[in-house]
């Protein structure tokens, strides 16, 4: 195989790849001859091909590389480690390093959000900071062809529109600040087409464990759901998802221009006359311009009728007129539901309902953690619950420490994050111990402090739905 020595180094990229890389960053004009460059480097192997191989091709397109490295501080020494390899690396190719830290696990807990979402939120702000400081225009990334496909799973779990289906773009602009551009020159690659060029380039890297584990939704995508796929339906998922991210992207933006078009222009058509699309992306840029995240239900609810209140959580409701524009109003104060219902776990399994809200348990003798998700089903420890609980509605002063998290938060700010209206927020069923403690919660996850351990005896099944008591049957 054809090899390019590498500028400074002993390491050598396989000569195709490098072409490759080189002639897509010219086609798709990701970054100019001369320009600085920052390259956000965790330490993997993706962002390590990646600064390697731009180091590579900065000889011939005169690039002023530097190396940015965020710590997130969840992994102690090992992340620790990665901060250092970046650093000698960095040292090694003779360019700048800039390294930063953020306390993830609390902005997480603070704001009731993922680590996931956390670390990525102070990994953007770290990055954009770091370019407008230096003044550079442009954060070079690793995500690739599988984060690609990840990404596209994990939004139709989710049940994402098409502009979410055309996923990542190979540059756009930072969520932390739109001056920075944010380039992907990797993202037709492969993580195996990297991970042989590491191994043929002799490319030194870190593996983080935490990928590993399957407690995170992206990591069963990743190790679970696309192998299965790739196995029983499809060989090439890896390369037809991602053009598929590319058609659906590129029509969505299609459909964005129209609804911008559409609310921009003094002459206006109907709204009930647009195409059902940019009827939806209309009501959606408007949304979003009024500071708040669209949702399906939000969406169709104002598209479907005029006048029609959706209530928001400020104080307001949001409605459309009928000319397709939408308008605040102030809200009616909502009163906290005083309803309530004692429960007594007697027996091995029972039924309830209160105010339209059915719920059947059982008690299982049963020893471990184990057991089979289902929709609207939990499990908890049976014995730490204990025999009398109560269900009610949401109460002022509540808390509630959902699974993941250390320490109790109020539940107002948990249904605030989960972008649950006012209005339907004194709608939800919370179940609570003989000591008033919530422990579950409708919509949000089981509390930490009562799930199945190793250690429990005794689990309760608990199942519930919108509707009546013999709509529920817990087998």
């Amino acid at each position: 195989m054809d090899r390019l020595q590498v500028s400074g180094t002993s390491r050598s990229f396989p000569t195709q790849w490098i072409r490759e890389m080189d002639h897509t960053i010219h086609a798709r004009k990701l970054f100019r001859d001369g320009q600085k460059i920052l390259i956000a480097v965790s330490g993997g192997v993706d962002s390590m091909v990646l600064l390697h191989a731009l180091d590579e091709l900065s000889g011939a397109r005169d690039w002023k590389l530097a190396v940015a490295h965020f710590n997130h501080q969840l992994r102690g020494r090992d992340a620790d480690a990665d901060e250092r390899l970046v650093g000698n690396t960095a040292k090694a190719l003779k360019l700048p390093f800039v390294s930063g830290r953020g306390d993830v696990r609390d902005l997480a807990e603070s704001k009731g959000i993922s680590l996931e979402m956390a670390g990525r939120q102070l990994r953007h702000e770290f990055l954009a900071r770091t370019a407008l400081a230096r003044k550079i225009p442009s954060i070079a990334l690793a995500h690739h062809a599988n984060d690609q496909v990840e990404l596209f799973f994990l939004r139709v779990l989710r049940g994402t529109g098409g502009q979410g289906l055309g996923g990542m773009k190979w540059n756009g602009p930072s969520p932390a600040d739109s001056a920075i551009r944010l380039v992907r020159p990797l993202l037709d690659q492969s993580k195996d087409a990297i991970c042989e060029v590491a191994k043929s380039a002799g490319i030194e890297f870190s593996d983080d464990a935490t990928n590993a584990q399957l407690d995170m939704e992206r990591n069963r995508v990743r190790h679970v759901l696309i192998p299965f796929l790739r196995e029983n339906f499809s060989k090439s998922l890896i390369e037809t998802v991602p053009r598929l991210m590319e058609l659906a992207g590129g029509e969505a933006e299609v459909v964005t221009d129209l609804a911008r078009q559409w609310l921009s222009s003094q002459r206006r058509s109907k709204f009930s006359q647009l195409a059902v699309a940019v009827q939806r992306r209309v009501l959606h840029l408007q949304l979003i311009a009024m500071g708040h995240a669209p949702d399906f239900e939000m969406v169709e609810r104002l598209r479907g009728g005029i006048g029609q209140p959706f209530a928001l959580d400020v104080g307001r409701v949001i409605l459309r007129d009928s000319d397709g524009i939408l308008q605040k109003q102030k809200s009616e104060k909502v009163s906290f539901n005083p309803a309530r219902k004692t429960v007594i776990l007697e027996g091995n399994k029972g039924q309830e309902r209160l105010e339209g809200f059915a719920l059947s348990w059982k008690i299982e003798r049963v020893r471990g953690e184990k057991f089979t998700a289902k929709p609207n089903v939990e499990y908890f420890d049976a014995d730490k619950i204990g025999a009398r609980i109560c269900l009610r509605h949401w109460q002022a002063g509540d808390r509630f420490q959902p699974i993941g998290v250390t320490t109790p938060r109020k539940l107002q700010d948990l249904l605030t994050n989960a972008k649950i209206p006012r209005a339907e927020r004194h709608c939800r069923i919370i179940a609570v111990t003989n000591d008033d403690e919530p422990f579950w919660v409708e919509g949000l996850r089981i509390s930490e402090k009562f799930k199945l351990t190793p250690d429990t005896v005794r689990r309760l099944k608990w199942e519930w739905r919108r509707g009546f008591v013999s709509d529920v049957n817990v087998t």
